[in-house]
């Protein structure tokens, strides 16, 4: 995905409030061996790619003054009540080293899944993104879970994820191991299956 900001000089609260009142956001990007380089970047077009998924979990493509470098996105700064982006952050990319990033998680096969159609089954999202490892050209946009064949009475672990290739848990992640998905049949399911058993189960009067 493509981002397309602008430099800036000046820096401080007033240079950042006359920036927003011209339809601006300010923002920063750092890391890899360059210094830290002030931006700015059309707040509209910044608020609009912030409501895609890929915009937060993705490589980005950040051209400033005709030059294109890789970043993520590391940090937003919002207004407490308005709906304004008040600063951004973006971390350079290195091809060479390792991330440290959350991929989401995309449930696939919910509603059709075993434990919900035939049990009843509740499946509660413990999880909606996973923190991994891996190099840059192996970042996935997303990981996906298909619950086809998920059990009643049986959570996913992150240790159960189908990995892309070269994508590895972080290591607290993996030693946690947490819970991502949890199925559970309610009471009241519960309840009905047991009045249908008993009353299955008597014996006609003589």
């Amino acid at each position: 995905m493509k981002v397309v900001a602008f430099e800036r000089s000046l820096q401080g609260t007033g240079a950042s409030r006359r920036l927003r009142n011209a339809g601006k956001t300010p923002a920063i990007v750092y890391g890899a061996t360059a210094e830290p380089q002030l931006i700015e970047l059309d707040h509209n077009a910044l608020f609009h790619a912030l409501k895609k998924e890929a915009f937060h979990s993705s490589i980005l493509e950040l051209e400033v003054a005709g030059k294109t470098q890789q970043v993520l996105l590391r940090d937003v700064q919002y207004h407490p009540w308005k709906q304004i982006i008040l600063h951004v952050d973006f971390q350079r990319v290195d091809p060479s080293k390792k991330l440290h990033t959350k991929v989401p998680l995309h449930y696939l096969n919910q509603e059709t899944a075993k434990a919900v159609k035939q049990g009843g089954a509740v499946l509660t999202h413990v999880m909606n993104e996973v923190e991994v490892v891996c190099l840059p050209n192996a970042l996935p946009e997303f990981i996906e879970i298909d619950l086809t064949n998920v059990e009643i009475g049986k959570s996913l672990h992150v240790k159960d994820l189908n990995l892309p290739k070269g994508v590895e848990l972080a290591p607290h992640v993996e030693q946690e191991n947490p819970v991502i998905l949890s199925v559970t049949v309610p009471a009241a399911v519960v309840s009905e299956e047991g009045a249908a058993a008993a009353e299955g189960g008597e014996t006609p009067a003589a």
